[in-house]
């Protein structure tokens, strides 16, 4: 019977995890497949790891990588289907919003020959100006990288294991695994779903992390902000000209005497307009520079985007588990201990 993994990150989500596990497990086996849950305690404050031990006591389907510190949702993502052993991939939050009763149909189109099962939600229950900022960011990348993100798409997905490894290879230091999955192809179906109520805990994912996310996202697929500040460059060199062209040929016609009383710019408040404005453009274009660069940066140091400090299969050194954590996509076992 063919495997299915499920991976869980976690980060202060006690509340929850008894019954994420149980909807789990029922879903499994009613899409009668055999199963396991890898649980990644992304350096949780609360009793998260106690109870994932105890959920692993009681069901050995269970394992779990503990983290020495909260990495991101999406390096939790990464390091939790580096040590998967199905033959598919399922990720999931463990807030129960990702609903495990969806778990069959999924399974369902991945045996009927799909590689990639994405889900997009249907409805979003967010306040409008977040919703007002996740549609925006959704067009934005796609019009930028051309890889189509569908407003309301999730990290709630299969992949087949060819595409895991495609995607655990990738070197990237940022990860925007929502890119990701659509930038390596494969044959991809779409599944919509509703957005569960949190059954208890508040969101984590405030508004610093989705600008976060979104700039991952952006930078990681489009080098279009360099054009565009490029553009505007041009545009105001451009304007620049014709005004400096424009005060010139008045100067011309005063000193020939072909007119007079010409209305000169003014001076002090267009010098200083021109100046913040000039000003302002530079700093946007070195911000902007400077985000690839710092990316390249951590791209270049070449530190773990993940270490485990804890792990379920530490009893057993010879399980078969691989730790891809370092930017270059190779494997670092001393991040494992």
């Amino acid at each position: 019977m063919r495997i299915v993994s499920i991976v869980f990150p976690v980060w202060n989500e006690a509340e929850n995890l008894t019954a994420l596990s149980t909807e789990v497990r029922d879903a499994c086996r009613q899409a009668q497949v055999d199963y396991e849950m890898v649980f990644v305690d992304n350096g949780s404050t609360d009793e998260s790891l106690e109870v994932i031990k105890r959920l692993r006591a009681e069901d050995p389907k269970i394992r779990y990588l503990s983290l020495s510190r909260n990495f991101g949702h999406q390096n939790a993502l990464f390091a939790g289907m580096s040590v998967c052993r199905g033959d598919a991939i399922i990720t999931m939050d463990a807030d129960l919003q990702h609903p495990p009763a969806l778990l069959p149909q999924l399974i369902a189109l991945w045996q009927d020959g799909a590689e990639v099962v994405y889900t997009t939600k249907r409805n979003a229950r967010v306040p409008w100006p977040r919703l007002l900022m996740v549609k925006l960011f959704y067009w934005g990348i796609s019009k930028l990288s051309g890889l189509e993100l569908d407003f309301g798409l999730s990290d709630f997905r299969l992949l087949d294991r060819k595409v895991a490894e495609v995607i655990l290879q990738i070197p990237e230091y940022h990860k925007f695994l929502r890119g990701q999955v659509k930038w390596v192809g494969f044959r991809q179906r779409g599944v919509l779903y509703d957005v569960e109520d949190r059954l208890r805990s508040v969101s984590k994912f405030s508004y610093r992390h989705l600008v976060a996310f979104a700039l991952d996202g952006l930078f990681a697929f489009s080098r279009y902000p360099l054009r565009i500040v490029g553009l505007i460059g041009a545009l105001t060199a451009g304007l620049a000209l014709l005004y400096m062209l424009f005060v010139f040929s008045l100067g011309v016609m005063d000193l020939l005497r072909i007119a007079h009383h010409l209305p000169w710019p003014p001076g002090w408040a267009t010098l200083t307009v021109a100046i913040l404005f000039l000003g302002s453009l530079q700093l946007v274009a070195i911000g902007v520079l400077g985000e690839y660069i710092g990316r390249v940066y951590d791209q270049t140091k070449g530190r773990p985007v993940f270490i485990v400090r804890e792990r379920s299969d530490d009893h057993n050194p010879s399980a078969p588990t691989r730790h891809f954590v370092r930017g270059t996509g190779q494997p670092l076992a001393a991040a494992s201990h």
